[in-house]
């Protein structure tokens, strides 16, 4: 775990509202205090518990100004978090998703309280009034939620506090208009029940310099909880959140040219800052100036500007029932989001009405000591439905679609803890899961093709584009029935082309653990295990494309956990080794058809490996120092696919021509967002002043070079080159925690370093999204 900044020492964890549990075994009011974690569905110090997680506190997360996943990044070395203007794409240890389009299950799985949820379009606006974020490392297949191959998110609220009136609000505000509001009220029900109201809003301007990548979210939840009787407890919950505005975006980095005489690009750098965005005026006088092949004349300036509406409902509750044999939990939720957002995505346009809605309910039995075993066994349902209407918009392409998606999963799991001795216990775990899905998706694309030529180069300047429309109907030509028309007067025709599918599968897969855990010492925990991980197959709307199969891992780890010292020094160590086989990508490439789509495809096997060390050393008794350092091998074992042979594919691996096709192999390149070394390093002084303390806090992260795009390329953006991004902050406040002011800055260096990169099919410019620039301001705290 990395504390950031205002825990721990001095102030302790400062933020109103936020209570962190001792370590069981911390030396009262001396030394490092660590939190109590659920990471295997009980509570445990995070010292004690036997599996590969970090752990980010709720006042940590405001500290870092954390409203969203992605300033997780700084704070989690084998964690990588994309923004995109439509969800998160979420990576562990270069295992993740390169999309988030519905017909695709996460990698990484999203939990919150305790709730899977599916969609990563669904990942935002949860990020108030935290107890915690557990990040897990690894695969999960034997006790949450749906399977996830590559680690879990988990986002943990603060729960009502039973018997106490309470509360506290914070606000800050800084440069680019930035501000954020946050609160909580904890109302007594009783001395045995609370009501628990907070609350989020989050007001900022664009870091791009065309007002595009602001921020508009705001957020409420609602919980009561109560113990109706010496063995029952209930907690009820609900929840809203917003995002408006116009959403992430990207700048223009350059273009590539197609040499048809030799088959290969040549890149042209726009030669434009990353702080522009796409509809600058730089980046219009760009864009017209890029010339479309398939339509045979040059772009339009880019129109309209992006936006987002979107809404997220849930309800869930935990219900714990104390038993003789055991407590009993049961969690039953429902989730809704309502998504119409125009994206502009890779410098074109995806516009989607999507309605996502999920039931799930998890029954769990944890018991303890029937003789020498403790165990967990439990049963896990989940309903999910989803219906859009997409429209992609390429300008030389178009396509219409509306998709529906069903899923239906059930799992019983258990787990069974033998404690040989005091000090030895061996773990076995076991899920078997079963995945029912239907596919059904009616589409419509169009294309505008030059038919003209000069000099053998296509040639139609008064060809038209297409426009961003919700159906072909609304076109101002003639948009034929079947096949082709000519479009009078410019040389171009329309064609097109529809595709129905309407699929289903079934998958299925035990997955299990084995572990084996020793206490060294009375703070000194070393432990060992082997699981195994599967993630459920899906379908694309592409020809030739229109189902892949599920993906497996399996993942051995070895790690140490101790503290040393009389508690002042904290050395985790975690060593992993994963193997992948099966692998599924998502990518854009060319269908069996000759259509721009977007699948997934089985396209290979990857190995991962290597070590990640944690120390934490309170060198004296209000300095503290920490130090987070993974080293990552990442690798390929094989990595092919194949793609329609129109033209050379844009990548940046080798290939060869194979008939119909293009295949192309990426084996032995390393996995993206998976740079060799991540080193996370703070600092933190406290200074007493009387009844008042002074805590000076800084913090650095260094990510070496490393990949950040499917296609391997280089240019662009493609490969990140390895940079620092500091950060720092002083607070001050009375020693009683009542009130806090703190002033702050991030990105110290001001680098926007690249985060998600992608050429745009058809038209072959590059574009890159990157981290927030330097950005600084104040913030004020205070608790009733």
């Amino acid at each position: 775990m990395r504390k950031l900044l205002l825990c721990t020492v001095g102030l302790s964890c400062v933020l109103p509202g936020v209570s962190h549990a001792a370590d069981q075994d911390a030396v009262a009011g001396v030394g490092l205090k660590d939190i109590i974690v659920t990471a295997q569905r009980r509570e445990e110090s995070l010292q004690r518990a036997a599996v590969p997680v970090n752990v980010i506190s709720g006042a940590d997360l405001v500290a870092a100004g954390a409203s969203n996943a992605t300033l997780l990044n700084a704070q989690v070395p084998a964690l990588t978090v994309e923004p995109s203007s439509t969800g998160n794409l979420i990576f562990m240890r270069g295992v993740g998703n390169f999309t988030v389009v519905p017909t695709s299950d996460p990698a990484i799985a999203f939990n919150y309280d305790g709730v899977y949820v599916g969609r990563p379009t669904s990942t935002t606006g949860s990020f108030f009034d935290l107890a915690r974020v557990e990040v897990l490392k690894g695969p999960q297949g034997t006790l949450y939620g749906r399977n996830a191959t590559g680690g879990a998110l988990n986002v943990i609220p603060e729960r009502p506090r039973p018997g106490e009136n309470s509360g506290y609000g914070t606000i800050s505000y800084g440069n680019y208009n930035a501000l954020n509001i946050e609160g909580a009220v904890n109302l007594a029900m009783g001395e045995h029940g609370a009501a628990r109201l907070s609350g989020t809003l989050t007001r900022r301007d664009g870091y791009l310099s065309d007002g595009t990548s602001d921020d508009r979210t705001e957020g409420l939840r609602f919980q009561m909880m109560g113990r109706l009787t010496d063995a029952l407890t209930v907690r009820i919950g609900a929840d809203y959140a917003h995002n408006g505005g116009y959403g992430y975006s990207v700048s223009y980095t350059g273009k590539f040219t197609l040499n048809p005489a030799t088959g290969a690009y040549a890149f042209a750098p726009a030669n434009i800052p990353l702080s522009e965005g796409l509809y600058s005026p730089a980046s219009q006088a760009f864009r017209q100036g890029v010339y479309v092949g398939v339509s045979g004349r040059l772009l339009n300036a880019l129109t309209p500007m992006p936006y987002q509406n979107n809404d997220f409902y849930g309800t869930n509750a935990e219900i714990t029932w104390t038993t003789g044999i055991g407590t009993v939990t049961f969690i039953p939720a429902w989730r809704y989001s309502h998504l119409d957002y125009l994206s502009d995505a890779a410098a074109f346009f995806a516009k989607q009405r999507e309605t996502d809605e999920q039931y799930s309910g998890e029954l769990r039995l944890n018991g303890n000591r029937l003789g020498m075993f403790d165990y967990v066994l439990g049963a896990y349902y989940y309903h999910e439905r989803e219906n859009y209407h997409q429209v992609i918009d390429i300008m030389a392409q178009e396509s219409w679609a509306d998709q529906g998606i069903t899923t239906q999963s059930w799992a019983p799991f258990a787990r069974l803890t033998a404690h040989v001795s005091d000090r030895l216990r061996l773990v076995g775990g076991l899920r078997y899961t079963h995945d029912q899905k239907s596919f059904n998706s009616t589409s419509i694309s169009g294309t505008i093709v030059c038919a003209a030529t000069v000099g053998g180069v296509p040639t139609c300047p008064n060809a038209p584009l297409l426009p961003v429309l919700d159906s072909p109907a609304q076109l101002p030509f003639p948009f034929p029935a079947a096949g082709v028309l000519p479009i009078a007067g410019t040389g171009a025709i329309v064609s097109r082309s529809d595709a129905t599918f309407n699929s289903q599968l079934t998958n299925q897969r035990v997955t299990w653990r084995a572990a084996v855990e020793y206490d060294l010492a009375p703070r000194s925990l070393a432990y060992a295990s082997v699981e195994t991980g599967y993630r459920s197959g899906g379908f694309s709307a592409s020809v030739g494309h229109e189902t892949y199969q599920p993906e497996y891992i399996t993942a051995y780890t070895i790690g140490v956990k101790n503290r040393l010292l009389d508690n002042r020094l904290q050395l985790n160590l975690e060593g992993f080794w994963w193997d992948y086989v099966n692998q599924q990508v998502n990518h854009v490439g060319l269908d069996s058809t000759g259509r721009t789509s977007n699948f997934t495809d089985n396209i290979g096997a990857s190995r991962i490996y290597g070590v990640e060390g944690d120390i934490k050393a309170l060198v004296a008794p209000h300095t503290l120092l920490s130090a987070d350092v993974q080293y990552l091998h990442a690798q390929n074992r094989s990595f092919v696919y194949t793609t329609g042979a129109s033209s050379p594919p844009l990548v940046g691996c080798p290939y060869t021509l194979s008939g119909a096709v293009y295949v192309i192999n990426c084996s032995n390149y390393p996995a993206n967002n998976a740079p060799r070394w991540t080193v996370n390093l703070a600092a933190q002084q406290t200074i007493p002043l009387g009844d008042y303390n002074l805590v000076l806090g800084v913090d650095t992260q260094y990510k070496s070079s490393h990949y950040i795009n499917f296609y391997y390329i280089s240019q662009g953006g493609g490969l990140v080159g390895g940079a620092w991004q500091s950060n720092a902050q002083i607070a001050f406040g009375p020693a009683n925690s009542r009130w806090t002011f703190a002033i702050y800055m991030r990105n110290m260096e001001n680098n926007r370093i690249p985060v998600f990169m992608s050429p745009a099919p058809l038209l072959s410019t590059t574009v890159v999204g990157t981290t927030p620039p330097r950005t600084y301001g104040a913030r004020f705290s205070v608790k009733f």
